[in-house]
């Protein structure tokens, strides 16, 4: 089988996460997408973040009713922070019969050699990148804006037609602090 691999803290989840992950099942070649929850994300800081098992039962309840699309508490057995050079080597140990690519967003992509180990991830997997609402070019050719060799692999798929969601959970949190606050 080919599983997407979406990784997130989905601090919280919202119907960007949602509707990238009913868009993903239904219109590429993936089997299923596993929406890993991650306890803690290294590039993030921990304290920001709401318990790991209310953001698994959300994500969970998000996604209950689409088909092909699981959430996995999967980086909940690993060592932390969770890295996902790890968290794929890992997959591929426990479910050898499948076949893994990563889903990330294009501001991941844009800081993609911060990553630990891109280079293992970039030479054993795929990676589906969503667009973002500033679109990267679809040349895939490194930019003055964006200098980046790694836009020129060929492991790199584009969702270009996928349906842009003007949210993120940023925006939601400073959205709920700014309630909190009135």
């Amino acid at each position: 089988m080919k599983i997407g691999v979406y990784g997130g803290s989905f601090n919280p989840v919202h119907f960007g996460h949602v509707g990238l992950a009913r868009w993903v099942v239904e219109h590429t070649d993936l089997d299923e997408l596993w929406l890993l929850v991650t306890p803690n994300n290294p590039l993030k800081p921990s304290s920001q973040l709401a318990p790991e098992n209310e953001r698994l039962e959300a994500a969970r309840e998000a996604v209950r009713d689409i088909p092909g699309v699981r959430v996995s508490d999967f980086e909940f057995g690993l060592p932390r922070p969770s890295y996902t050079a790890n968290t794929l080597r890992e997959l591929r140990k426990a479910y050898p019969e499948h076949e893994f690519t990563l889903v990330i967003g294009e501001d991941n992509l844009r800081i993609f050699t911060r990553w630990r180990e891109y280079d293992y991830i970039l030479a054993n997997f795929r990676i589906m990148v969503y667009p973002r609402k500033e679109r990267m070019a679809n040349s895939q050719q490194p930019t003055a804006d964006n200098p980046s060799p790694i836009t020129n692999t060929k492991n790199i798929v584009f969702l270009s037609q996928a349906p842009l969601f003007d949210i993120s959970s940023t925006e939601l949190r400073a959205r709920q602090r700014e309630r909190e606050t009135e």
